[in-house]
């Protein structure tokens, strides 16, 4: 019985200190966590391999290597800016944190339909906490994203309350919420940060499978035969490169984001982080460029796959 018991924790030691001492930008923590894969990372960035990028017309902007962490440029990147519904991304590891039955049935209520007029969930509407989550992550709808909330919480404020403290535990020091939905300029993050953000949020299985679906459709549970068709807002689906978990973003506050991972044809993967972009259709741009740009820069990065993937 005692090597049972000590055996796991041996293991987890020198896994540590094999991972430390290799110098790697990635640790490895013992800890399960509801909706998470059985070992959760730990991401830190390693800014000593960067280059000179490509110009950028955005005001901030980052692109790491996901298997190493490195990160190969960045433009302010420590910057603290709104990021729009790329908060949701929070929204949805808070959800799934909590264990909240996904087939739990939600009302959209007049409260959550504040500032959200292109919503096509009515006030009235009842859907599965599921489908809510497919809404907010693809369409990034703001009821949608209102109703988690109470399902989560109660309110929006002891929520917003939850996603803070989600935001401390994993390192986001310069990330700050005040609601679910990214509607408020104080919602606000780093490009930095976001990165981090993106890689959590795709050690969910949920929130990598329903991030990136092309389209879905979402059942009105309280009226017969109604359903209402999602399309995702992250047009780089329609790219060469296979999209891993991503989210759009904008207010006039923010302009348009995007934080996005990615996969080329020869399996290397790319996070980046374009905010402030000028246009709706320039960020995807922008990004490609940017993705293109890394892709091609990526020799003399270690090779070393330091944190296990899911």
């Amino acid at each position: 019985m005692v090597k049972r018991k000590t055996l796991p924790n041996v293991l987890i030691m020198l896994a540590a200190f094999v991972f430390f001492s290799a110098n790697t930008v990635y640790f490895l923590e013992a800890e399960d966590k509801p909706g998470l894969s059985p070992m959760a990372s730990n991401y830190q960035f390693d800014f000593s391999t960067m280059k000179n990028g490509p110009r950028l017309n955005m005001k901030a902007a980052i692109l790491v290597d996901y298997e190493t962490g490195c990160v190969l440029c960045a433009k302010n990147a420590d910057e603290v800016r709104p990021i729009a519904s790329i908060s949701k991304l929070m929204t949805a590891m808070v959800l799934l944190d909590h264990g909240v039955d996904l087939n739990k049935t939600m009302t959209i209520t007049q409260e959550d339909a504040y500032q959200s007029s292109r919503s096509r969930l009515r006030v009235g509407y009842e859907l599965s906490v599921k489908d809510l989550l497919h809404a907010a992550l693809m369409s990034s709808d703001n009821r949608a994203a209102r109703a988690i909330a109470r399902a989560t919480s109660g309110s929006i404020e002891e929520f917003a309350k939850e996603m803070n403290r989600k935001a401390r535990k994993l390192g986001l020091l310069d990330t700050y919420f005040i609601e679910p939905t990214g509607l408020s300029e104080h919602n606000v993050s780093t490009a930095h940060d976001v990165a981090k953000m993106l890689h959590y949020a795709y050690d969910y299985p949920l929130i990598r499978e329903i991030s990136t679906k092309d389209d879905y459709r979402v059942t009105i549970r309280n009226k017969k035969r109604l359903f209402r068709d999602l399309n995702n807002t992250n047009l780089l689906l329609n790219s060469k490169y296979s999209v891993l978990s991503g989210k759009t973003g904008y207010i006039r506050e923010s302009q348009y984001c995007l934080a996005t991972l990615v996969r080329d044809g020869n399996g290397n993967r790319m996070t980046a982080v374009v905010l402030g972009v000028p246009g709706a259709k320039m960020r995807f741009k922008e990004c490609r460029k940017l993705l293109e740009w890394g892709f091609s820069h990526r020799n003399g990065l270690p090779t070393t796959h330091a944190a296990a993937k899911s």
